[in-house]
């Protein structure tokens, strides 16, 4: 009759943890927030943010103006087949270096292995961007989800 109590309070102890667990998943925030654009590494998560949230009206914004911009249907186009994948990869946004109107930003994107036994692993890009008319804008970012290399670039005649 002890042990039936015992094996009870086992039982009602794992019910309890599983409910706490359920409720933290669940009430957690769905989506990330937008920050200040104030700053080189807020226009770099707001953009990152747009294009994973396929919001790419605000995230062409976020470009900068300069020769060979590509238009907005080109940018929006480029994402058609290729988008971030946000179930298996992630991006962390690091310090920027800022000199006068120039600035760049350390990103990394951490990839899950998919194995158990493996850990994660990193790549680091910096990412350059101009102010132009008081805002941060993004000239240059060598991430293959978040940028197309023909951007700004002369088109070979």
């Amino acid at each position: 009759m002890k042990q039936d109590r015992f094996l009870t309070g086992i039982l009602i102890g794992i019910g309890i943890l599983v409910v706490a667990a359920l409720v933290v998943f669940f009430a957690r925030p769905d989506k990330q927030t937008y920050v200040a654009e104030d700053t080189p590494e807020g226009v770099v998560h707001n953009y990152v943010l747009a294009l994973i949230n396929k919001d790419y009206e605000k995230a062409y914004g976020y470009l900068a103006d300069l020769e060979y911009k590509p238009t907005y249907e080109e940018f929006r186009r480029s994402f058609f087949e290729r988008y971030p994948d946000s179930y298996n990869t992630a991006v962390d946004i690091g310090i920027s270096v800022i000199n006068g109107d120039e600035a760049s930003v350390e990103i990394s994107q951490i990839y899950n292995s998919g194995d158990p036994f493996s850990g994660n692993y990193r790549n680091t890009f910096s990412v350059t961007l101009v102010k132009q008319n008081g805002a941060w804008k993004i000239t240059h970012m060598p991430v293959y989800e978040f940028w197309d290399y023909s951007w700004y670039q002369e088109v070979p005649k």
